[in-house]
């Protein structure tokens, strides 16, 4: 797994010109980041006598949230997978009709794979900013501000996988696939941003 790298090879390489790891992979780990911020606050709150009301739900969210987390790692490995073909797609011939036809061809499939990572990491980021939400509001008062963070974090990846999806879709053949794969990522655009603006000012508000 791209994972099992060290931060300092994760960034060396995202900075080279290697195609992979790209956008998508790194989302994938700063949702994975902000997750793990949440998750701090219910390590934080679990077990502590002053949040007792809230243990049961603390503990599911805990188990919730590492899953999340394992999830969001494993799609960075799954989003290169999922690049991979692309790049063999373009550098396939086109001198004849033949060879056009079957590289067009090609493309197509392999630019309808590439956008389904990162609209996993979409959909996993609305669930991560939900539960970093939770923590916020149920959780350790003292460590509230990670949970701020974990959101601002999980919010960036939302918007990263998204432009992922859109540089694809914008050329794909299949317009009316193209605009159900926008549909949805414009839709978990406008409704996580506004709750993770709204999640960060009650944070805020607060801290100050």
């Amino acid at each position: 797994m791209i994972a099992d790298n060290s931060i300092k090879d994760f960034i060396d390489v995202l900075a080279s010109d290697e195609p992979t790891p790209g956008g998508g992979g790194a989302s994938a780990l700063v949702a994975a980041i902000g997750t793990a911020l949440g998750n701090m606050v219910g390590s934080l709150t679990e077990g502590k006598l002053k949040y007792y009301e809230v243990e049961d739900e603390i503990e599911e969210m805990i188990d919730k949230a590492e899953q999340l987390e394992q999830d969001f790692l494993e799609l960075m490995d799954e989003d290169e997978k999922a690049f991979l073909p692309l790049m063999e797609a373009y550098k396939l011939p086109h001198k004849t009709e033949l060879e056009t036809a079957k590289r067009t061809a090609v493309l197509i499939a392999a630019k309808s794979q590439a956008c389904q990572p990162p609209l996993k990491i979409m959909r996993k980021c609305c669930e991560a900013i939900d539960l970093c939400g939770r923590f916020a509001e149920i959780g350790n008062k003292s460590a509230v501000s990670d949970a701020g963070v974990g959101v601002l974090f999980c919010k960036a990846a939302l918007q990263g996988a998204s432009l992922n999806i859109y540089i694809n879709t914008k050329s794909l053949e299949d317009e009316e696939y193209a605009a159900k794969l926008n549909e949805e990522a414009d839709r978990m655009i406008a409704e996580y941003t506004a709750k993770a603006d709204e999640i960060y000012e009650s944070v805020l508000a607060q801290l100050k």
